[in-house]
């Protein structure tokens, strides 16, 4: 499952959820964020259209912490920087 918010986006891997007891990303998004994130059949689900997800989220990436802190590591964020290709090609870093 992947969803995005203004300019990240989520990645769950959920087979790595599968057997996941804590449901950290849940818990971290309801504590840090606005509750994007929810728990349907043992495992994360976003609630709202992406218009309203994109809205409401805060891009605090507590959920990808807190999945590779106390989860099954599942959460990937990209947050991509605008300008950084460019930036590596002029500087010999890419």
């Amino acid at each position: 499952m992947e969803f995005s918010e203004k300019t990240i986006k989520i990645i769950i891997d959920e087979e790595k959820c599968e057997g996941c007891e804590t449901h950290a990303c849940v818990e971290a998004c309801k504590t840090y964020a606005r509750g994007i994130l929810v728990l349907k059949n043992g495992k994360p689900a976003v609630e709202g259209t992406p218009d309203e997800i994109t809205r409401k989220g805060t891009e605090c990436m507590a959920c990808e912490y807190a999945c590779w802190f106390r989860g099954n590591s599942a959460i990937t964020i990209e947050a991509p920087i605008e300008g950084l290709d460019a930036y590596r090609k002029k500087h010999g870093t890419d």
